[in-house]
């Protein structure tokens, strides 16, 4: 990852833990805890790519797994939003940008989903039945409730802020059209070529006119004798 990324992602994903550590996780709601961490994970993941995004996860999971209050095994949560980050960078646009805002959306809803199920099978492997205890179900439902509602005002906006922090002209390969429209252009590159192909030619063919004109005289010249 480029210094640019690293500076931006921890600032994002320290902000956003303060944020869901010190503010939503007090406002007691039924259910799941709106998951502002899991937002600037997919955010982040679905610009920089999968293998940015399961550093990106792993390290803001870490990092929830060790704020207080801290009532599980460190790791656990690194492990869920590591998983979750790389499988939204595989489903990064060719472009950089999604063409709707349907696709970021069924993200938000499969990631609140997996994240929620994938953090209870892992809980479940230790020994911790909280989830259970809970109700899975209404996890889950929560989860996606808050996350939608809160994904509009989070994620695109952290998605733009990355784009245009990771906008850097001389790390970006033009594209092929505009290479050859500016070789074009320029009178350099191919026709260049072309054209040193063609005075090549030209000169060939006339060396083989001339030796055809030489060889042409002297059979006139042995007729003549």
């Amino acid at each position: 990852m480029r210094l640019n990324r690293i500076l931006l992602a921890g600032t994002l994903v320290v902000a956003a833990l303060v944020v869901q550590v010190s503010v939503l996780a007090r406002l007691h709601l039924p259910g799941a805890v709106p998951d502002l961490v899991l937002l600037t994970v997919l955010a982040l993941s679905m610009v920089y790519g999968h293998v940015s995004g399961a550093l990106i996860g792993f390290t803001a999971g870490l990092l929830a797994d060790l704020a207080p209050p801290a009532d599980h095994a460190a790791g656990r949560y690194a492990l869920v939003l590591c998983v979750i980050g790389y499988l939204a960078g595989l489903t990064k646009p060719e472009t950089g940008q999604p063409r709707s805002a349907a696709g970021p959306m069924v993200m938000v809803v499969a990631a609140a989903i997996g994240s929620t199920l994938l953090y209870a099978g892992v809980g479940a492997l230790v020994g911790d039945t909280g989830a259970r205890n809970v109700g899975l179900v209404s996890l889950i439902l929560t989860a996606v409730v808050y996350d939608l509602v809160l994904a509009p005002f989070t994620v695109p906006w952290i998605m733009a802020l990355a784009r245009r922090a990771d906008n850097d002209p001389l790390a970006e390969a033009p594209a092929a059209g505009s290479v050859t429209a500016g070789w074009t252009a320029g009178g350099t590159g191919l026709n260049v070529g072309d054209r040193r192909g063609g005075g090549l030619r030209g000169g060939l063919r006339a060396r083989a006119a001339r030796n055809r004109a030489t060889r042409a005289a002297r059979i006139k010249g042995v007729k003549r004798l």
